[in-house]
């Protein structure tokens, strides 16, 4: 992971991780050990404007098609700060478009 994310300053804005590579890590045990394991499928979508990168990904949570919304700070070629958006995707929409 200290290939992508940095081992000095990684901020997390997900209330359920704490700062720093070992909240990360915690929170995905913690989230395996419930059944929750996240998996990313694919990644339709990725922006990049300064050092932000916004990515919008579907996987699973656990065993539920999810639609994983992401949004990095880059500082000195590794992700320094993370934002994100978890949602389920329903089984059937209102509309042929898909979710992303």
């Amino acid at each position: 992971m200290t290939d992508y994310i940095s081992a000095g300053t990684y901020l997390q804005h997900n209330p359920m991780a704490a700062d720093g590579l070992d909240g990360l890590g915690a929170a995905m045990e913690a989230m395996a050990e419930a059944g929750q394991a996240m998996a990313y499928t694919a990644t339709p979508i990725i922006v990049a404007e300064g050092n932000f990168v916004f990515t919008a990904s579907d996987g699973t949570l656990g065993s539920t098609p999810t639609a994983f919304f992401d949004l990095f700070r880059v500082g000195s070629g590794k992700i320094v700060e993370h934002w994100d958006v978890v949602a389920p995707i329903p089984a059937e929409m209102a509309h042929p478009n898909g979710k992303f």
